[in-house]
């Protein structure tokens, strides 16, 4: 292996590891309810993953991404499919009779395809 090989691992192990200690101290104070569940947020360098999630009863209300059958064939930069997957997972969410959740960014940065999802989500009806 080549050095630029050997540092490129290292530095997204890095990035990775820095990402999952700001998760694990803002799940120390997110924490899902059955009045008020916790809406996580999970990014791949492709497609993004959000679940409704009551922590107490350990149970998934609702989830939505960009794999489901209704978005799988959606056009666009990752940033508008982002949207599509805010309003689809408000419209879930409220057909499971939940309209408060607490945004687990899931340690990712507020800006971009975040920031897309949740906007699309509190227009559609999700109070943060």
């Amino acid at each position: 292996m080549t050095t630029a090989t050997i540092s490129g691992r290292k530095r997204s192990q890095g990035r990775r590891n820095a990402r999952l200690r700001r998760h694990r101290r803002v799940r120390k104070q997110v924490i899902g309810v059955a009045s008020r569940p916790r809406l996580a947020v999970f990014r791949s360098a492709r497609h993004v993953y959000v679940q409704v999630v009551d922590d107490t009863s350990g149970r998934t209300l609702a989830s939505a991404s960009t794999l489901d059958a209704s978005l799988k064939d959606a056009q666009g930069k990752k940033r508008d499919r982002s949207k599509q997957v805010g309003t689809l997972i408000a419209e879930r969410a409220k057909a499971a009779g939940v309209t408060k959740v607490a945004f687990d960014r899931g340690g990712y940065a507020y800006h971009g395809r975040i920031a897309a999802l949740a906007d699309a989500a509190r227009e559609g009806g999700l109070e943060f």
